[in-house]
């Protein structure tokens, strides 16, 4: 019999319950349903919206008429080396995920330099990732060269064995929203790839990822994947000290409306540093949640919009999670560095 529990999901939790350090479950309105693989909220419709009905019920009454074929899983080559002398995050070799850490990511001028420095690096892999994305290549290859450019810099690719995830990166296409696996299925003309990287570098987490055009990709895709991109720069547009966490949401909702589009609300940003995910969570949709940023504060903003239903289905193994319609997604994410004057992109070449 499945069991039905509270659930919080972030760039790279999967199938994971996060609980605060109280021991109750951090938020109670995400569940996964083992059962049916379904990812929903239970929220009522008066706090959900009346647009994502308007989404859900669009695509049941005029379903994709893309020719697109959908997404099957590919077979998962073994996980990669990492040289011994490789300082690594303390999770690895763990199934179990640390889940949020309690409290901001802070930093004094030498934790700065740091995030810089991993930030960095992460940007410089993901630009490179990008070069990659062309038809006929299989995304596990593009897993092998990221994994091979992070470890040349003497970094630790930071996916690889959190919670038992197997690769270096992940790649999600079209329908998939984020934690694709990499494997033997090879890109094809029109589909666009979300890459998210993230390296730990002298014990730092960088955390970035973009999506990208696969050839000759149609106008639908290219708009969807645009105002994902421009949601994620208008809210770190309103970043800086004192600054309500709510606000992110909100600059990114309203923008997403206007291209009615839907904007997943299973999965989060997060802070991140010396620990891969940590307090504030960061909700990418309209809410009500407490809480300002803080000078020196990091963290992720990583909106994930979809063309159709924002409803999610993951598969079987854990990780990887698709639109329940098969309709296109796309995501874009930065770390961020507040400082005196606003945000700094920490994330980028």
């Amino acid at each position: 019999m499945a069991s039905l529990q509270p659930r919080l999901f972030s760039s790279l939790f999967g199938d994971r319950l996060i609980h605060s350090k109280q021991g109750r479950p951090l938020y109670t309105i995400f569940s996964y349903n083992r059962g049916t693989k379904h990812v929903s909220m239970q929220l009522s419709r008066s706090l959900s919206g009346l647009t994502d009905f308007l989404f859900n019920k669009r695509n049941e009454d005029d379903p994709s008429k893309n020719k697109r074929k959908p997404l099957k899983p590919g077979k998962v080559s073994p996980r990669l080396p990492v040289p011994d002398h490789i300082l690594k995050p303390p999770y690895v070799n763990s199934r179990q995920p640390p889940g949020i850490a309690s409290g901001p990511e802070l930093h004094d001028e030498k934790g700065i330099e740091c995030m810089r420095a991993s930030g960095r690096l992460a940007a410089q892999v993901l630009e490179y990732a990008g070069t990659l994305v062309n038809p006929g290549i299989k995304t596990d290859d593009i897993d092998k060269a990221v994994h091979q450019m992070i470890i040349d810099n003497g970094a630790y690719p930071s996916p690889l064995g959190y919670g038992g995830f197997p690769k270096s990166v992940c790649t999600s296409v079209n329908e998939c929203i984020c934690h694709g696996i990499p494997d033997s299925r090879a890109l094809e003309d029109g589909d666009i790839i979300n890459i998210d990287v993230t390296v730990y570098l002298k014990g730092y987490h960088g955390d970035t990822s973009a999506t990208f055009f696969c050839g000759n990709v149609d106008e639908e895709a290219k708009t969807l994947v645009e105002v994902t991109r421009e949601c994620l720069y208008k809210a770190i547009s309103i970043c800086a000290p004192g600054v309500e966490f709510k606000r992110i949401g909100k600059t990114i909702h309203d923008h997403a409306d206007k291209f009615c589009y839907g904007v997943v609300r299973q999965f989060v940003g997060h802070g991140v540093g010396q620990v891969f995910h940590a307090d504030p969570v960061i909700l990418h949709y309209r809410n009500n949640d407490g809480g300002r940023m803080l000078l020196g504060q990091t963290f992720t903003i990583e909106p994930m919009l979809t063309i159709g239903s924002i409803d999610a289905i993951m598969w079987a193994d854990n990780w990887t999670v698709v639109t329940e319609d098969k309709s296109l997604s796309a995501q874009f994410e930065h770390t961020l560095l507040i400082t005196e004057t606003g945000a700094e992109i920490l994330t980028q070449c």
